[in-house]
This record gives structure tokens, C-alpha cells and sequence, in this order.
């Protein structure tokens, strides 16, 4: 598998390792930045492990992950991954989205996502993209309910948490059949 190089005018997503990583440093340390997550990278060693893990799932065809460029602001930006990627099924999950404060709330979320979209059903050919969001992750769930991914229910304390808390997961999904329809739709319109 040829590790994917995603870019528009706005985002460059290139394949997350060991050798830049460290490009993130500055933004994994920012409060909170992954309240919803049962990760941590927090410190050096929790993100270079964070990397690891997402490294072994790439040479194992399980994971894709990268690292966002913010071509706006000319600066790295935080990571996303594909995963639970089921080669048979051609069903994916598009998650494991972190991105420093000063780039949330701007184009920046909306332009990754349709690239990797994009790439899932008209390159790779898969039939189903999923997002699994903590249920009390209102921003989250709202930003992928603006994709137009249909919400398909709720995985009951099926997550344990770094704190202990057994979190509830909102499950959403888009089909091949509806891509088209959503990359035309309003959300995407400026793209």
C-alpha cells in the first residue's frame, strides 16, 4: 500500500511516523485537546507511543494516519487517521482527529474531511466511512452531522476512558451510494 499524500489549496495531509511527528509537539500538550479520547499525548513519551501505535496499524493495513498542514496558516495543524479499516468489507472510520485550538472552528476540519472522504470512496473504492464520537462530544457530533453522515445509534459505555468513566459512543456513517449527493452539497460547496 502506497502511503495516500492528500492536499487542496487549504490542507496538506501527509502520512504521520516517527521522522515528523514531532512537528505536533507543541499542540499536544494544549488542556483538554482530547477530553473525548481514550488516548493520551500529553507528554513527549505519550505521543511518540500515540505514533507508534499508529505506525504498527499502518504497516499491519489497519490504520492510515497523518499529520495535517495548515497551508493557511503555514503550520502543522494536529493529526487524523483512517482505521478499523476492514479491506474486505470496504468499511473504514474516519477519527482520532486532534487539532490545536487555533485552528478549530475554521475551514481547516471541513477541507481534511473531504479529501480523505474523497479518497475513501473514489480512490480506494470503499462502500462505507464511519465516525465513532463520544456521546456528551456535541461539537464533534454536530461538525459530522454537517457532512451529511446519517446517525445510526449509540454503542453504550462500550469505551473506557483514561479516567475511568465508561463512555457511550455515537455511531454515524455515509455510503458510497451518498457520497456523491454530499460532496454537491452545501457543506462542501466551496471546495
Amino acid at each position: 500500500m502506497n502511503a495516500p499524500y492528500l492536499e487542496n489549496e487549504f490542507v496538506k495531509l501527509a502520512l504521520l511516523d516517527l521522522s515528523n511527528y514531532k512537528h505536533l509537539m507543541d499542540i499536544a500538550t494544549q488542556e483538554n485537546l482530547l477530553q473525548y479520547s481514550p488516548s493520551d499525548i500529553s507528554t513527549p513519551d505519550a505521543l511518540e507511543d500515540y505514533v507508534k501505535t499508529a505506525v504498527d496499524g499502518y504497516y499491519h493495513k489497519t490504520t492510515i494516519p497523518f499529520i495535517i498542514f495548515d497551508k493557511t496558516k503555514n503550520a502543522y495543524a494536529g493529526s487524523t487517521r483512517f482505521g478499523l479499516i476492514h479491506w474486505q468489507n470496504k468499511v473504514l472510520h474516519i477519527g482520532w482527529t486532534w487539532i490545536g485550538k487555533e485552528f478549530q472552528g475554521t475551514e481547516l476540519n471541513k477541507n481534511m474531511k473531504f479529501l480523505m472522504l474523497q479518497y475513501a470512496f473514489e480512490e480506494l473504492g470503499f462502500e462505507k466511512v464511519e465516525f465513532r464520537i463520544d456521546e456528551r462530544n456535541i461539537r464533534s457530533r454536530k461538525a459530522v452531522e454537517k457532512l451529511g453522515a446519517t446517525f445510526e445509534g449509540i454503542l453504550r459505555k462500550d469505551t473506557l476512558m483514561l479516567d475511568g468513566f465508561r463512555r457511550s459512543t455515537c455511531c454515524y456513517g455515509i455510503l458510497k451510494e451518498e457520497w456523491s449527493e454530499i460532496k454537491k452539497g452545501k457543506f462542501f460547496l466551496h471546495i
